[in-house]
């Protein structure tokens, strides 16, 4: 990077770092360290929760994934704005009116203290790992710029994190999301004008899309009904509405950004807030991945996206090897980028028998290419075993860094770095929330004064944080982060919206029945995903009707035991 780029990279996260230690200034006690002590307008609470849910992940792996299997991802949040509905009418008022710290409390009133213990852990596991996948991803960007060891900067970028939340708390973490989001919007407007701007002269935003979609990358409705497919609007709506009801209802990481509400009707509004923008925001980045796609149609892209992999190869024994097959790669793309400029004509020209020729020749091409693609990601295994071959993340960083000027690199880095520090600070201020609310101060130290919870609290956000930055030093070996998140979400989330779902709706049923329900299907869930038997979006559906039967099952059966000993 240049040094205009450093510089803006630098002074954007200063910002961030010591607005939100200013915001945060003179908390007492845990009340304003857990909860802002609940003062926050809509716009606010809305802007939070999309912060927490919009990690760098979604930043690297989103435009990658467009890139290599199109749009069919934004289906993934189809549930979303009916989840935001459910919420607000059930969950919300009802977490207010009990004015807890942590969504497990209520747990423990409607169930019993065991049942409140098991849904904390299971959070508390999910959302650890998940966090350290979150401090992987902008690591893996300094990492890959400068050229320096992944652990050196996975530690540095943890941190940075771990230090802010730990001061400042929610409010700190709440005050950095508003302007983080107000940087973000404004970076990917930029990035998406930008993108169309390098693109050919004659090449329009309409034309670029035409060029996608004859390539099949602006897939974004599928309405076939097919279990082992990810993304389909009915695993959108249904699996995805799930995993939301799930992740926005039980998740602390988000219960805690809308219990700062000042009121039911700011947090509602926050979160229909979420609701209505989340969907428009995301297709929005993985068009970006599809403009991308459509830029190097017209251009040489590289034979695989990681360089420092590249790198390695170049400088081994197999280096002779790799250049024949570079020389191969430029000729194809060579070729294929005439076969385009015969597609653009016969567009323009509506010729429909050209159209569907030079589809076919664009096929065969990137058959071809990806023959290639495939040797080159051999030879890399062969020059190192544990090499990481999976390039999604690196797609959109490598267009990035080789497009666009000066000063523009460093704000879209700045934005990735923004957005793992809104996700990651809301995560671990969550998991010292469940610790210190759920642990602590119901099995260790039931009468602890307000110094003592603030402390404890600080004290295990810290932990937390190092915990995480552990989990983030292994991710590497994840393939895709966005969908590793997901999958690892969708082992949870159902049997913990379950549980929820129980506790509101099914009155007559008791802890004893709910918490062995929620051990069955949890061991349930994990052998579905282990013999890989269905689309992860559909085991947060399984998971959430299996505590529900499981458990009425074991309350009837109780009853008919306990009536029939009489």
């Amino acid at each position: 990077m240049s040094t205009i780029d450093w510089v803006v990279l630098i002074l954007t996260l200063l910002l961030i770092v010591l607005y939100g230690v200013y915001k945060s200034r003179g908390i007492k006690n845990i009340d304003g360290y857990l909860l802002g002590n609940q003062s926050l307008p809509w716009y606010h609470v809305g802007l939070s929760v999309m912060a927490t849910q919009a990690s760098a992940i979604t930043f690297l792996s989103a435009p990658g994934l467009a890139y290599s299997s199109g749009m069919s991802f934004v289906q993934f949040y189809f549930g979303l704005p009916l989840a935001m509905i459910v919420l607000c009418i059930t969950f919300v008022p009802i977490f207010h009116k009990l004015r807890v710290f942590t969504a497990y409390e209520f747990l423990e009133q409607r169930f019993d203290i065991r049942t409140r213990g098991l849904t904390a852990f299971l959070f508390l596991i999910q959302r650890g790992v998940s966090t350290g996948i979150s401090i992987f991803a902008p690591a893996l960007i300094i990492a890959s710029i400068l050229h320096i060891n992944l652990t050196t900067t996975t530690l540095l970028i943890g941190s940075v994190v771990v230090i802010y939340t730990t001061y400042g708390g929610t409010k700190a973490v709440s005050h950095t999301q508003m302007l983080q989001m107000s940087i973000i919007f404004g970076a990917l407007l930029v990035a998406g004008i930008l993108v169309v701007q390098l693109l050919p002269a004659d090449i329009g935003l309409y034309k670029a899309l035409h060029i996608a979609g004859k390539s099949g990358k602006t897939n974004a409705i599928d309405f076939t009904f097919d279990l082992n497919n990810q993304y389909t609007v009915w695993t959108g709506i249904i699996g995805g509405f799930f995993l939301q009801l799930s992740y926005f209802g039980t998740d602390q990481s988000q219960v805690g950004r809308y219990l700062t509400g000042s009121s039911i009707k700011e947090s509602r509004l926050g979160l229909l807030m979420n609701g209505l923008l989340k969907i428009p925001m995301q297709f929005c980045i993985l068009l970006i991945g599809v403009l991308v796609f459509v830029y190097y149609q017209y251009h040489s892209p590289p034979i695989f996206f990681n360089q420092t992999e590249l790198d390695k190869l170049k400088q081994s024994e197999y280096s002779s090897s790799y250049d024949a097959l570079e020389q191969k790669h430029l000729l194809l793309t060579n070729e294929k980028k005439v076969t385009i400029n015969r597609l653009t004509a016969a567009i323009d020209a509506g010729n429909q028998s050209t159209i569907d020729a030079t589809k076919i020749a664009i096929k065969h091409s990137d058959d071809k290419l990806n023959d290639i693609r495939s040797e080159v990601i051999a030879l890399i295994k062969k020059n190192n075993p544990e090499a990481e071959t999976n390039d999604n993340n690196y797609i959109f960083l490598s267009f990035v860094k080789s497009t666009f000027p000066k000063g523009l690199i460093g704000l879209l880095i700045a934005v990735i770095f923004l957005a793992s520090m809104g996700s990651t600070a809301s995560a671990l201020n969550s998991l010292a929330s469940t610790s210190t609310v759920d642990i602590y101060k119901r099995f260790i130290n039931k009468n602890s004064t307000e110094q003592q919870d603030l402390f404890w609290s600080r004290i295990l956000t810290l932990f937390w944080g190092i915990f995480s930055i552990a989990i983030a030093l292994f991710a590497s070996k994840l393939g895709n982060l966005l969908e590793a998140v997901n999958i690892l979400g969708s082992l949870f989330y159902g049997t913990i919206l379950g549980i929820f779902i129980v506790a509101f709706y099914m009155k007559k049923i008791g802890g004893k029945a709910v918490f062995y329900a929620a051990i069955l299907t949890e061991v349930f869930i994990f052998v579905i995903w282990k013999m890989d038997l269905i689309a992860f979006l559909w085991l947060n559906v399984i998971g959430c009707v299996f505590v529900m039967l499981l458990a009425f099952l074991i309350e009837m059966l109780g009853r008919k035991k306990s009536h029939s000993s009489e």
